[in-house]
């Protein structure tokens, strides 16, 4: 996809329809006159219900048919979506994952896609742990003393150094960009300036959803990162204060039942206004950025072509502008 300087576009994550062919998703988004890219999952937490990489890597013929069907409805592809965990403590639940990541970049390549979203992971709590995650978060109880440290700089640090490398030389203009996500080590601006030290190909996927329910503020962010920021997610959170008030926001409960949450994913516009979505895209193009707001469907309220489509309508009502 060419990227002109300052113009924004509004994409779809496919994943948001995974019962449909991808040329009925791509004849839907097109159908809608607001949608111009879409994201492709490719592995890791994607079920890949559109692009499977085992049947494309080496066929020359399948890539063809593949951008054909999106060329077709007059869209682009604006990343290829890989999150997932390769650092998991568990080496039979991290091997698919890290295979997934080395594939993705790879099709990237050839599909001449130059971004990949994805996740920076998280390992266990140390050299033993084979378990499960240790997303450490800040307690302040000893039992959690040095656990942050010793994942850097015996796992995080090892890991992406490499893996830096590795996409370099299969893709030297792809940019992998981390969604700043809650439970993997990088999700935060000072935990992304660290990782970021490791490879100038090590970029940010900027999704405020995540950021709305830790009390972090987006715009702030943007004004940190945007330099390194290379895709965007367009996702909302509606706060709920009453169960807030009770639980807090690390309610462990969620996502269920989400009538009792203290909050929720939801369609763009319906967390945070309109007037708010302008200042965040407004913000976007005053830091150079002039990729795609891809949208991501996670709304459990609303069906997701109700859902997409009036995200949709919002994005391109404020990024016309």
């Amino acid at each position: 996809m060419e990227r002109s300087k300052n113009a924004l576009r509004t994409g779809l994550f496919t994943d948001a329809m995974p019962d449909r062919t991808l040329a009925e998703v791509a004849g839907w988004a097109a159908g809608t006159g607001l949608i111009q890219d879409l994201e492709l999952g490719v592995g890791g937490y994607s079920p890949v219900p559109h692009c499977a990489p085992d049947e494309l890597l080496g066929h020359p013929d399948a890539i063809r048919r593949l951008k054909e069907t999106v060329e077709q409805a007059g869209l682009g592809i604006s990343a290829l979506n890989v999150s997932g965990n390769p650092l998991h403590p568990n080496p039979e639940l991290a091997r698919p994952h890290d295979a997934d990541l080395r594939k993705a970049i790879r099709l990237a390549a050839e599909l001449g896609v130059d971004r990949v979203v994805a996740m920076s992971g998280c390992p266990g709590a140390g050299p033993s742990d084979r378990i499960a995650p240790h997303f450490s978060g800040g307690a302040w109880l000893p039992d959690f003393d040095g656990i942050a440290e010793w994942q850097w700089r015996e796992r995080v640090a090892p890991y992406w150094s490499e893996l830096s490398a590795f996409a370099r030389r299969e893709h030297p203009s792809l940019l992998i960009c981390f969604e700043l996500h809650p439970g993997t080590y990088v999700y935060n601006v000072g935990t992304f300036t660290l990782i970021r030290q490791l490879g100038s190909n090590l970029g940010v996927n900027l999704d405020p959803s995540h950021f709305f329910w830790q009390s972090m503020d987006p715009l702030a962010i943007v004004k940190a990162l945007g330099d390194d920021l290379g895709h965007v997610h367009g996702k909302d959170t509606t706060l709920h204060p009453q169960p807030t008030k009770l639980n807090g926001v690390l309610d462990n409960r969620w996502p269920n039942p989400p009538e009792e949450m203290p909050w929720n994913f939801s369609t763009v516009g319906r967390g945070h206004d309109r007037e708010w979505w302008g200042r965040f895209v407004a913000l976007l193009r005053d830091r150079g950025f002039s990729g795609t707001i891809s949208i991501e469907y996670e709304d459990p309220f609303v069906s997701a072509e109700e859902s997409v489509l009036e995200s949709a309508q919002l994005l391109a009502a404020v990024t016309r502008n």
